[in-house]
């Protein structure tokens, strides 16, 4: 039989979680058919999901359709849950996309077709809602082949049999590749398993087209997935990959993970030889316990440490770094709760969504978390008042800005008190915006030895490194080591810890001085439709707020409406949805996604506002330590490279040429 991994995508209240239940419906696996406003979706079985109506964290169920055993994983559809949708995709076999017949192609839609092809996930396509009055069958389709690609053909009609293509479609689906043209033209037909590869190379993406509600279209997509989905081939060598991180009803901590390769059974040993005390396999809310689990299969193994979403065990290599980041950072007011109970429980729910970023500013006195959005921060505090009893407020919300680099600098780091020693010496280069933060050595052996060089770049990953312009977190910078020293007698990997934070932090306040740090800010993708007689109350504002916009189309919508798409700073354009309603008294519709970073457009205004003091920031201090006569003494970051006992490896056309390279 078959095994085939299929994850559901889709903006929010396109009828994901609908789908889910037709098809555990449709094909056995549910009795009755629940609904997501009854509060009994089988998927949704979550109090907090039932109370909103919406999908808030990733689920697994298993049904059965002739030959495919499918395990589905359910998603949320909330652009502020995009993080966790994210972490899913990276091991699926296929997505099933699911599009709304009445709403098109929506916002948040777009931001998941980015990330299908990011993932490199074959996609089915299901549009739903065909039951409605306004739904249009060709007027979707020809969007979906406008906007995502000409691949997007249908798989269903009233005349052909489930799981079998339309006889019409065959020619478009040929000219989707060349040599498959040829052979189409030459035969008249395209064979099944060509028709696989083309789904599975994303060349091709069946459409179908249904009313979950109604289970019209569900045995078509069924038999669909039974018929074109291919099987996958794994290595007889254990690897697996954590896509995800929970706690159950008892607390304990749960490591979800699928297996690529090989077999896990229960006391095997993974992971610093912790043992496997369990393997859960989930239906729900509900789970069985099974002795092993094979490649392809997804299992919970509980109480497990050391585990995080994207990491790789055994021979699978760990996943890319997430492209979904949060924006908006929010400070925690305690209300009166212990500062150490609040930072375990908020560690905690770290540890399931990486992408919080719980911080705690010894400087500033503070807690802070990274929020999507107001949704999220919502249903933040209902979880912590609801699972952990722990009532506490968020200050405003502000915006995550980062900072960078835009010349290649070299910074230097010495940390000698008395008996200690350690010196080092970092390339630090400007990489492609979006990259993040990236770790490497280029060091001789004979100048520092091994041990040492994994000192330092065990140091590098050891923490956030925080830009000096207003303290925002470090990216799209590649930090090499490139020379330092130890001492035979006195060095231990603990200076070489010193040394390297202190040869980052020096490194920045260089390329500050020279002109070379830079700071960004988020910006929104938005689409904003309004009414054509506000169309130039709308560019006036978008102008106002440092946004752009393309030329609107010629053509409004069905509606009289007018579309204009662009980017603008999150920082502007955060609050704008409710002028837009004000003005469009309530006919208009804005849509923002995070569109990555930008240089900052107010940078000036907002360094002078943070009001940043690297040198004072005793966390992250610039400045390193050098001995005479038996005594440890600090010495300022700016007199480092002169009193340094390895030269420097760049000169400053050098660094200038290295910038030019990286850029080009």
């Amino acid at each position: 039989m078959k095994h085939i991994v299929a994850g559901i995508v889709a903006h929010v209240d396109a009828g994901k979680t609908t789908l889910s239940e037709a098809l555990l419906y449709q094909s056995g696996a549910l009795r009755q058919l629940g609904r997501v406003d009854n509060g009994d979706a089988f998927l949704d079985p979550d109090d907090l999901e039932k109370q909103r109506g919406i999908t808030i964290f990733s689920h697994q169920a298993s049904l059965q359709h002739g030959d495919l055993q499918l395990t589905l994983l359910d998603t949320p559809g909330h652009v502020d849950f995009a993080a966790q949708t994210e972490q899913v995709l990276s091991v699926l076999d296929y997505a099933i996309l699911v599009v709304s017949a009445t709403d098109g192609i929506q916002g948040y839609t777009r931001t998941l077709w980015r990330l299908l092809q990011h993932y490199e996930v074959p996609t089915f396509i299901f549009v739903n809602k065909m039951d409605a009055d306004t739904a249009n069958r060709e007027q979707v389709l020809a969007q979906l082949q406008q906007v995502f690609s000409p691949g997007c053909l249908a798989f269903n009609d009233a005349e052909t049999a489930d799981g079998d293509i339309p006889a019409a479609v065959y020619e478009d689906l040929a000219m989707q590749d060349d040599t498959v043209l040829e052979d189409f033209l030459e035969s008249g037909t395209v064979a099944d398993d060509t028709v696989r590869q083309m789904i599975q190379a994303r060349q091709v993406f069946p459409c179908y087209f249904g009313a979950a509600l109604k289970l019209d279209g569900i045995e078509s997509l069924l038999a669909g997935l039974d018929q074109w989905t291919k099987a996958t081939t794994y290595p007889t060598t254990f690897g697996a990959k954590v896509f995800k991180i929970s706690h159950d009803d008892k607390g304990e901590r749960l490591t979800w993970l699928r297996l690529t390769g090989g077999v896990l059974a229960n006391k095997d040993l993974i992971l610093d030889d912790q043992k496997v005390n369990q393997l859960r396999v989930y239906d729900g809310a509900k789970f069985a316990i099974s002795p092993k689990v094979v490649a392809g299969e997804v299992c919970a193994i509980p109480n497990l440490t050391g585990t995080h979403p994207g990491q790789g065990l055994g021979d699978q290599a760990a996943a890319r770094t997430p492209e979904i980041q949060p924006v908006l950072n929010y400070t925690l007011d305690l209300k009166g709760n212990d500062l150490h109970k609040c930072l375990t429980i908020l560690r905690q729910l770290e540890d399931e969504d990486p992408q919080l970023h719980v911080t705690w500013s010894s400087h500033l006195q503070e807690i802070r978390v990274q929020i999507m959005g107001s949704v999220q921060l919502e249903i933040f505090q209902q979880i912590l008042r609801e699972r952990f009893n722990l009532d506490v407020d968020f200050g405003a919300g502000s915006i995550l800005y980062k900072e960078t680099l835009t010349q290649a600098v070299e910074g230097v780091g010495h940390f000698e008190p008395l008996r200690h020693y350690a010196e080092v010496h970092l390339l630090m280069q400007p990489m492609p915006r979006g990259s993040g933060v990236s770790f490497a050595a280029d060091c001789d052996l004979e100048i520092l030895g091994k041990n040492w060089q994994h000192q330092v770049l065990t140091s590098l990953r050891a923490k956030e490194h925080l830009g000096v312009l207003t303290g925002a977190p470090l990216t799209d910078v590649k930090i090499t080591l490139v020379t330092g020293r130890a001492s035979i007698v006195h060095s231990v990997g603990g200076d070489f810890r010193e040394a390297t934070w202190r040869a980052v932090r020096q490194g920045l306040m260089m390329a500050q001085t020279q002109g070379h740090a830079e700071l960004l800010e988020p910006w929104y993708r938005f689409r904003l439709e309004v009414g054509q007689d506000q169309v130039g109350r709308a560019m006036t504002d978008i102008q106002r707020m440092q946004g752009s916009f393309e030329t609107p189309a010629a053509t409004p919508t069905a509606a009289g409406m007018t579309v204009l798409t662009g980017t603008a700073p999150v920082s502007e354009m955060q609050d704008y949805v409710q002028e837009v309603n004000a003005y469009t008294h309530g006919q208009g519709q804005l849509e923002c996604l995070i569109d990555g970073y930008r240089p900052c457009h107010n940078a000036d205004a907002v360094i002078a506002t943070a009001d940043y003091d690297p040198v004072g920031d005793l966390d992250n201090t610039p400045g390193s330590v050098f001995c005479a006569h038996g005594a440890g003494y600090p010495v300022h970051w700016d007199d480092v490279p002169g009193m340094a006992h390895v030269d420097y490896v760049y000169s400053a056309d050098e660094l200038a040429k290295l910038t030019a390279a990286d850029q080009k």
